[in-house]
């Protein structure tokens, strides 16, 4: 199991059950106004990828997903979700150093790259609304209900 001090302490949101953690947490590297409600869901053991997981931890990484979508429906109403699996490892990577993570991102349909991927989504300076905390026209809560 891994520390998740940072993340719980960094996090807008924090979630957590036995097999999962969501964390509304930001790469430092990320422009801060670039798609704020951002986060990762993340395996609480190591598991190198989503092909990985035993049959108990989708069903606790599908209740992290309505638990986060739930708060974020409520304050940003977004427009829809990506949901953008890691689980590249680097060559030099330890098989049990390997921790796959699924990114959790609120889109929106006046980003101005709103049709571009997880990366371009999150990581793209010019990805930029034209006011980051206003809401969306809250599609997104259609899905799940």
């Amino acid at each position: 199991m891994c520390d998740r001090t940072f993340l719980r302490s960094a996090a807008e949101i924090y979630f957590e059950n036995e097999y999962f953690i969501y964390a509304s947490s930001r790469d430092p590297s990320t422009p801060p106004d670039v798609l704020p409600g951002s986060g990762i869901a993340v395996p609480v053991a190591h598991r190198a990828s989503p092909f990985d997981f035993e049959p108990d931890e989708w069903l606790a990484l599908g209740d992290i997903l309505r638990r986060s979508k739930k708060v974020w429906d409520e304050r940003l109403a977004p427009d829809g979700y990506g949901l953008y699996w890691t689980s590249f490892p680097r060559s030099d990577a330890e098989v049990a150093e390997m921790h796959a993570h699924l990114h959790v991102v609120p889109r929106f349909d006046d980003e101005p790259c709103a049709d571009g991927g997880g990366r371009v989504g999150i990581k793209g300076d010019a990805n930029r609304r034209p006011d980051p905390r206003r809401p969306g026209t809250g599609r997104a809560r259609l899905f799940g209900s």
